[in-house]
This record gives C-alpha cells, structure tokens and sequence, in this order.
C-alpha cells in the first residue's frame, strides 16, 4: 500500500530554549528555565534564525540565578 499523502510541514527555525519552568530571577533579571533575559523571551518568535543562533550559542555560558546562599547563620554574621 502507497502512502499518497503529503509530507508533514516543518519549519526551518531554530527551537525554543523554553523549558516551562517560566521565573525571572530578580537580581540576574533572567529566566531561571532557559536563562533568557525578558526581552530574548517576548522577541523570539520575531527574531531571524541568526539572531536566534546567537542567543543559543550564549546561554550555555549563563547563569540565570546566583549559586550562593543568600541567608542563615553566614549572613547574620556578616552584619
């Protein structure tokens, strides 16, 4: 049997770094999921492929929240 039905559409884009954990964090003011900044989120869908190349390369290299501890017993000593 012949499959005579056309083939499925697919766009030539660079994918979404999104991983639905969707929280920016204050101080980096980057997303805590996919380490994108507020504006690379609303603008993705209008970038060119380049453009979003670019951020892919980036993000590896980002640290979207701080790796310290903010709080207990080492802070209130450090007042």
């Amino acid at each position: 049997m012949t499959d005579n039905s056309p083939p499925v559409w697919q766009r030539a884009e660079v994918d979404s770094p999104c991983i639905q954990i969707c929280v920016v964090h204050p101080e980096t003011r980057l997303c805590t999921g996919c380490a994108r900044s507020i504006d690379e989120i609303a603008r993705w869908s209008r970038m060119s492929v380049e453009e979003r190349q670019a951020v892919m390369a980036e993000l590896p290299g980002r640290t979207a929240a701080p790796i310290g501890r903010r709080g207990g017993r080492a802070a209130r000593l450090n007042r």
